[in-house]
């Protein structure tokens, strides 16, 4: 399977010494090697030197946007679904001094604080099969767009400007579903949720969403009046909520509390409004949702459940296949090494899939090995 993998984008090397590097740095992404750099990947390879994992990277002539999409028909053709969810989410990399493109002090996630570092926006493809990462775009802060000769010192393409992590996102989702992958939803946390331009464009492309935002965001509800989420939910009555599994996670189902609201819907078709109240300490969270066909509250409830499978994508990424170990700063060695990061992990997804026993469902309607 491993050599299907690697004939798949065999073909995007013009030259035979990049194309056997490029096995050889693969296969190293999938070892047990702690640290995956260019150094230890050539020590694990047998190499004399970092030098052709480093060419790889920075000279070579190959065009990691063509593997990315190698990435995603594989994905597609392995883990595809027509009730798939596309999550999109960012991750940071942390990193020293100011000459890696993209880098600047600025809030991740990934410590939860701001930190000297790059941030980058992510598209996850989850199905029913499983879940991997198709597409990625590195942030470039207002900052570096205003600097262009530091971006030119970086590599960045000139065309380059500045564009918010909600648009980068909305870049991807619709240049992947212009390539006919099949998605019924898209998933993402307040930084998405709160952006309007990019609701209205997945609503243009035909898709449902789920999309987290804020408490104090504002909808307009029965009889034209606008108003805050918190407030409308301390004031649903005890038999507004219902409670429902939001999919399984480490210690078993995710069961909350939720409560769906119509907003400028019909019949359960167009946005409408979701809350979830955690059973522990009553603590809300608040999803505006779009459904372009007739759904229901378990089903939009599975698609803000699926929002969590980016987080695991992250930590396998990192953990396993050195999404983050780079020690590269140029624009272009930053997305090859992603992208055969990302070709890693989406071998690791559908070698998992293919050997993942089949689910049955439990009486509570939970799936459970068979």
């Amino acid at each position: 399977m491993f050599d299907q993998f690697t004939g798949r984008i065999a073909g995007r090397f013009g030259r035979a010494e990049p194309r056997r590097t490029a096995r050889l740095f693969l296969l190293g992404l999938l070892s047990g090697v702690e640290r995956k750099n260019c150094w230890n990947l050539a020590e694990h390879a047998g190499l004399r030197d970092p030098q052709p994992m480093q060419r790889l990277l920075r000279e070579a002539m190959w065009d990691a946007d063509a593997v990315r999409d190698d990435v995603r028909d594989l994905v597609i053709e392995h883990l595809g679904t027509r009730g798939a969810v596309l999550v999109v989410d960012e991750t940071g990399f942390l990193k020293k001094g100011e000459r890696s493109v993209a880098v600047q002090r600025q809030y991740t996630g990934t410590t939860g604080r701001i930190e000297n570092a790059q941030v980058a926006v992510f598209l996850v493809y989850a199905s029913a099969k499983g879940r991997a990462l198709i597409d990625r775009r590195i942030y470039l802060p207002a900052s570096w767009c205003e600097q262009p000769r530091r971006c030119q010192a970086a590599g960045v393409p000139e065309q380059m400007q500045f564009a918010t992590k909600p648009r980068l996102a909305l870049e991807m989702i619709e240049q992947t579903l212009a390539t006919g992958v099949p998605a019924a939803f898209v998933a993402g946390d307040e930084v998405y949720g709160n952006d309007p331009a990019l609701r209205k464009g997945i609503e243009a492309m035909g898709l449902g969403y789920v999309l987290a935002v804020a408490c104090d965001h504002r909808v307009t509800v029965h009889g034209g009046i606008r108003r805050r989420l918190d407030q409308i939910a301390a004031k649903l009555p005890p038999g507004a909520w219902q409670r429902y599994s939001a999919g399984r996670g480490s210690k078993g189902p995710r069961y909350y509390h939720w409560a769906w609201i119509d907003a400028e819907t019909n019949a359960g078709v167009g946005r409408s409004v979701l809350i979830r109240r955690n059973n522990a300490t009553s603590e809300p969270a608040f999803y505006r949702c779009y459904a372009p066909r007739p759904t229901t509250l378990p089903a939009l409830v599975k698609v803000a459940g699926t929002r969590w499978v980016v987080e695991e994508c992250f930590q396998t990424a990192k953990g396993q296949v050195g999404l983050d170990h780079y020690q590269v700063r140029g624009w272009t060695p930053w997305h090859r090494h992603i992208t055969l990061a990302m070709l890693a992990l989406a071998f690791l997804a559908i070698t998992a899939a293919r050997h993942t026993p089949p689910r049955t469902r439990s009486p509570t309607g939970e799936p459970r090995c068979g």
